[in-house]
């Protein structure tokens, strides 16, 4: 039996949450921020993100982009109750959803003899229900498993509805950028482009040990190796817990002291703070993330009695652990602070809760 999988997500999530709360905001450019000791964009509606304003960007580069921008700080209990009337939406349809923080989901509504067309009405009624019930509007992708129905959803934002059929996947997929695979980040994207691998054709054409020579012997090069071919066995997993909750930066040049690392710290600890409230978890344990320049990646981490949550605590643990043996005289391409031994916040609405890539922003 064919799955039919259907991939919401919502458009500038927060930010239309604000101007339909606020009439007046109009078409003006307004960003949701994380206030604290480096304010950071959560995310920007469609008029702030034509001038470049984007998740994780700090509030200063926002202004120096966008000089009208309206800065709004972010009401997460708001959010959390518009994602739960979305999330009893979603529950309409099927019991097979797998939530990807607040606003993003995919749901699973195979049934034996449902049709791709049928899968698509059914993302048409959920579009219409959660404008008429929320006044607010999401895009929707329809496919036969969840990278296409993912990469489908993104194909027409805001408030659009893309299928893709199995007889369009080889001609897409052979067209697509490789930075737009799932699992590759600018670094894999440089790896698989400096071997001549600029798009799916490119990467469909070279043999697993190939892509292995490239990527390594972890998952990534026999994930890839299918996905090029249209190929994705992941299950739709309602309900499933975090492990870990993080942010990984690469730099554009090598940071070589320990002082140009710590000042990296708070903007990337703003972020994790921003995606455990989205997520409605705090956690005991901070882990510190180096790459160095050869490829060599070392972790370290420190442990607290009570969980942490906020941007300057995470801050302060990394940097406990950021000591000048450890960089040993190494130039740093990569750095990362994520959070583990989770536990839910007091209060926090968690049905949307699930593992998602650190470096996506709302």
């Amino acid at each position: 039996m064919t799955r039919l999988i259907v991939h919401v997500d919502m458009d500038a999530f927060y930010a239309s949450i604000e101007v339909r709360d606020q009439p007046e905001l109009g078409e003006k450019p307004v960003a949701v921020i994380v206030p604290g000791r480096r304010d950071v964009v959560m995310t920007a509606n469609y008029v702030a993100r034509s001038f470049g304003v984007k998740s994780a960007l700090p509030v200063h580069l926002a202004r120096q982009r966008c000089p009208g921008i309206i800065l709004i700080p972010q009401r997460m209990d708001v959010y959390r109750a518009v994602s739960a009337q979305i999330h009893e939406i979603f529950s309409r349809y099927t019991e097979v959803i797998e939530p990807l923080v607040l606003d993003e989901a995919y749901l699973d509504v195979t049934q034996e003899g449902r049709t791709l067309a049928e899968a698509e009405e059914i993302a048409r009624s959920i579009q219409a229900d959660i404008q008429a019930e929320t006044e607010l509007t999401c895009s929707a992708g329809v496919s036969v498993n969840k990278f296409l129905a993912k990469l489908a959803s993104g194909m027409k934002k805001p408030a659009g509805l893309t299928v893709i059929p199995p007889e369009e996947v080889d001609a897409l997929l052979a067209a697509l950028p490789v930075e737009e695979f799932y699992g590759v980040g600018p670094v894999i994207a440089g790896k698989l482009q400096a071997q001549g691998i600029h798009t799916g054709a490119e990467l469909r054409a070279r043999s697993l040990p190939e892509l292995q020579a490239i990527l390594g012997a972890g998952k990534l090069a026999p994930r890839l190796y299918d996905l090029a071919r249209g190929v994705d066995d992941r299950p739709v997993e309602a309900h499933r817990e975090p492990k870990s909750i993080g942010v990984e930066e690469t730099f554009e040049r090598d940071l070589t002291t320990r002082e140009e690392l710590l000042a990296q710290l708070p903007g990337i600890t703003a972020e994790v703070e921003a995606r455990l409230s989205k997520r409605g978890y705090a956690g005991r344990t901070v882990v510190l993330k180096l790459r160095y320049e050869d490829g060599t990646r070392v972790t370290r981490h420190r442990t607290r009695e009570a969980p942490l949550a906020r941007a300057d605590e995470l801050a302060e643990a990394a940097a406990e652990v950021l000591t000048p043996e450890l960089l040993g005289g190494h130039r740093v391409r990569l750095l990362g602070v994520s959070v583990v031994n989770l536990s839910p916040r007091p209060g926090a609405e968690r049905r949307w809760d699930a593992p998602r890539h650190s470096s996506q922003g709302r």
